[in-house]
């Protein structure tokens, strides 16, 4: 992410209006926005693998899986982000267009220029959304899945899937696929 310098913060509000208008993406924090950079080749091509797997897994259901361009709101923290994929379950993320606030699940793939930020403050602030049953980080220069998994007591557990594993489950929608197939035509560089 690349901060943009803003004379004054800007209102969620304020923001929102702005990224209609923006061909560029910003995530928002306490008022200040930031530049999204673009993705690799394996970061495109594993975030469109999992997003069809998981589409098709959730279709005919009342979950919906979204794709880079919707925002997750984080509104007691006033924050936005742009998930690579998320779930929600949750029938009151209907009601908003351009973001969602219930997400179930959230998939970020992981990139050198966020990977910190994606396996620190993000998930920081990720954790405090009673609606996430899981956070998963996918790795695009080897075969490795960190999926992280709250459980009953509310604590936050690893789960590592990598190359030698055959399958990789998401256990908040009951979903399992063989690795392979969210690796599937990424080429290692």
């Amino acid at each position: 992410m690349i901060a943009l310098s803003e004379s004054s913060p800007l209102t969620p509000e304020e923001y929102l209006e702005l990224e209609k208008q923006q061909n560029i993406k910003h995530e928002y924090i306490d008022g200040h926005i930031f530049e999204m950079t673009g993705a690799s080749d394996a970061h495109v091509t594993i975030a469109g693998n999992i997003f069809a797997l998981l589409r098709n897994h959730v279709r005919g259901s009342n979950c919906r899986v979204y794709i880079s361009d919707m925002k997750v709101r984080l509104e007691h923290l006033n924050r936005f982000y742009y998930p690579d994929v998320l779930i929600t379950c949750d029938s009151k993320d209907q009601e908003t267009n351009t973001y969602k606030c219930y997400p179930k699940l959230i998939i970020e793939v992981l990139s050198d220029s966020t990977e910190a930020f994606d396996r620190g403050d993000k998930f920081i602030d990720y954790q405090s959304l009673d609606s996430l049953e899981e956070y998963v980080l996918i790795n695009t220069k080897h075969q490795r899945i960190e999926c992280f998994r709250k459980n009953e007591q509310g604590l936050w557990v690893l789960e590592v899937y990598h190359a030698d594993c055959k399958n990789f489950i998401l256990k908040s929608i009951k979903f399992e696929a063989d690795l392979t197939e969210i690796y599937e035509d990424v080429s290692w560089n």
